[in-house]
């Protein structure tokens, strides 16, 4: 089946290194082959059931359409890549998939070899095609048409695009540093860089789509070599007529909300293979028996069960139903972990940081079109609602029960607790601006600015999340002395996928963003001119010339100083307000499975899944 955008519901670009997050979870189910561990030989299977908010919908994680958290941690659990993050969150090699070296500084050119043990799951092996494959679609290079839509986001051009070519990817690194064709040798791939790029290390580094498959289905060829070769040739040749069913295929075919019928898409490389999968239910995966890379699983059987209830999660978790969750940290959930016998419970930070972000161009009250293209009235009445967010009232009266320690997020661009952080905050001025709600300053700026009170302001954010609730409540009180009337935005489509919508009816949105890497460029694509996460229609051309100035800036000092530039034109032109960096809480059973390593990156609990151990319950069933 297709999904579009619209039911996709958490497009995001994948180039970003941000994933739009639904809030932490855990879920899953499914058969099949041998395990590699230990138990399977003493004839022990072992099996562990995890508890996530969010269902699968996409095996290709570098669309558009399908880069999401949900999909990430599966994919995590079923292919390797060049490189992957350890429990310290520095990067490193992953020498059963392959190796990378830089072979030259000017131009900047990285050199890339398979690993022997790099096999897919049908037998055939990892190869630079699956490499080539993926900067065709990231670098944008063949894309002829883009798609259209309507007031509800439906695409109206879709015989255009099923006759162009349309890769439904971001770009980013790619797009915008790697013109120059991949030159294939051989098991390996070499990349030339047009300029340099501090990030080059988490650019195109894993996650492949199996390029003999996609051949194969675009191409109507049945040998998986001659379907490689075949596509290797039309990216090489530059053959449109080949490469326009490729772009079709990969954007495409492997987005599905149940196990296909077809094997060949849902191919692992990695530790897991995906056996069943019930829509909206549950995801089985057992040990890949043919694995040969370092990160063996040791648990034979595990399945993802979907649950966006938090409560929920813990009751699971208390009637054995799951073994481990990690369901957004409220209140009631923490008190209701302590208080079940048995388990572990872990409270931590995140990566997942809450903001609220203004609509420039989509005809409300923030837009200057509404003032007859007055720019700075549109300021006023923007400056004017941020004054009203009573960020710390949120923090102390929704976090700190969770964390005591709970700050104010004072960052657009970096966590709390790095090295730049203290530098790009006093930089920017957030702290001192919207340090704490100012009605009167609100109210006096709405009076400059000359409008007609109360102001509406639509507020998007997810309303079955209870914390996204009471964060309005908040915010609609507070705005309400100064003149603004905030109501919730009747969600259509989902409040992801309106988010990312074609015609925004909303004024101002209330959400989070995952980071999924420590590249510092990763929030380019949220605040450049037509980024793929910006959703607005902010533009500042100052802020697009700092960002093209940090992707070639690799000092660290430095890079800093650009990010407190960038973030201080976010304040002047009233942007938006961070709030605060997620409070986390794990929680899981020690008798079915142990060395639960969470990072503060995706893939959050199922980091390090070749090191949990299986319990003796989990070794029983």
């Amino acid at each position: 089946m297709r999904i579009t955008r619209k039911s996709a519901a958490v497009a995001v670009l994948a180039a970003s290194a941000l994933a739009l997050t639904a809030c932490s979870g855990s879920s899953g189910g499914d058969e099949s082959s041998s395990s590699t561990s230990d138990n399977a030989g003493l004839g022990q299977e072992t099996a562990v059931n995890i508890a996530w908010n969010q269902p699968f919908y996409s095996y290709n994680q570098n669309t558009a359409t399908g880069n999401a958290t949900a999909n990430a941690i599966i994919k995590y659990l079923m292919t390797d890549g060049f490189n992957y993050y350890d429990k310290d969150l520095n990067l490193v090699q992953d020498p059963g998939f392959g190796s990378y070296e830089k072979v030259s500084d000017d131009p900047l050119t990285i050199k890339y070899t398979f690993a022997d043990t790099a096999m897919w799951s049908d037998g055939v092996a990892v190869t630079p095609a699956d490499f080539l494959l993926e900067w065709a679609a990231q670098s944008g290079k063949f894309n002829n048409v883009e798609p259209t839509y309507d007031e509800d986001y439906n695409v109206t051009n879709q015989d255009e695009l099923d006759a162009g070519i349309y890769f439904d990817a971001g770009g980013g690194c790619v797009q915008n540093y790697i013109s120059q064709t991949p030159a294939i040798d051989g098991n390996t791939i070499t990349l030339t860089y047009d300029k340099p790029f501090a990030d080059w290390e988490t650019c195109m580094t894993g996650s492949f789509m199996p390029a003999h498959v996609v051949a194969q289905r675009a191409l109507g060829i049945d040998d998986p070599t001659e379907a490689t070769q075949a596509l290797v040739d039309a990216i090489d040749n530059e053959d449109l007529t080949s490469i326009a069913p490729i772009s079709q295929v990969w954007s495409n075919d492997f987005n599905y909300t149940s196990l296909p019928d077809d094997a060949s898409l849902y191919l692992s490389n990695g530790a897991y293979l995906m056996t069943d999968f019930v829509q909206d239910q549950y995801m089985t995966l057992k040990a890949n028996a043919d694995y040969t890379g370092d990160h063996a699983a040791t648990i034979d059987t595990v399945t993802i069960r979907w649950n966006g209830d938090a409560m929920g999660q813990v009751q699971a978790l208390q009637n054995g139903e799951v073994d481990l969750i990690s369901p957004q940290s409220t209140a009631d959930v923490l008190e209701a972990l302590k208080a079940i016998d048995g388990l572990t419970v872990t409270t931590e930070d995140e990566a997942v940081f809450e903001h609220v972000d203004l609509q420039f161009a989509n005809g409300g009250p923030f837009d200057p079109a509404t003032y007859g293209g007055d720019a700075d009235v549109a300021l006023k009445v923007r400056q004017a609602f941020l004054h009203t967010i009573p960020r710390q009232q949120i923090v102390d009266n929704l976090i700190k029960p969770l964390n005591p320690n709970a700050e104010l997020r004072q960052s657009f661009t970096v966590v709390p607790g790095s090295p730049n952080y203290d530098a790009v905050v006093a930089a920017n001025g957030q702290a001192d601006v919207y340090g704490s709600p100012d009605i009167e300053t609100a109210a006096s700026l709405l009076a400059d600015a000359g409008v007609t009170t109360p102001v509406q302001v639509r507020l998007l954010y997810d309303p079955n999340n209870p914390r996204r609730q009471n964060e309005y409540e908040l915010i609609a009180a507070s705005a309400k002395d100064a003149g603004f009337d905030v109501v919730p935005y009747e969600v259509q489509n989902g409040w992801g996928a309106d988010l990312d919508g074609a015609i925004n009816y909303y004024d101002a949105a209330l959400f989070g963003w995952q980071s999924t890497s420590t590249a510092v460029t990763e929030s380019d694509a949220n605040y450049r001119t037509g980024g793929l996460n910006n959703f607005y229609g902010y533009s500042n051309p100052e802020v697009d010339a700092l960002f093209d100035q940090l992707g070639v800036e690799t000092d660290s000092t430095k890079q800093g100083e650009i990010l407190g530039q960038i973030e201080k034109h976010l304040v002047d032109d009233a942007f938006g307000v961070t709030l605060f960096q997620f409070p986390g809480v794990t929680g899981w059973n020690p008798a079915n499975i142990g060395n639960v390593q969470k990072i503060s990156l995706s893939p959050t609990i199922f980091y390090g899944f070749w090191e949990w151990t299986p319990g003796d319950a989990a070794a029983a069933s």
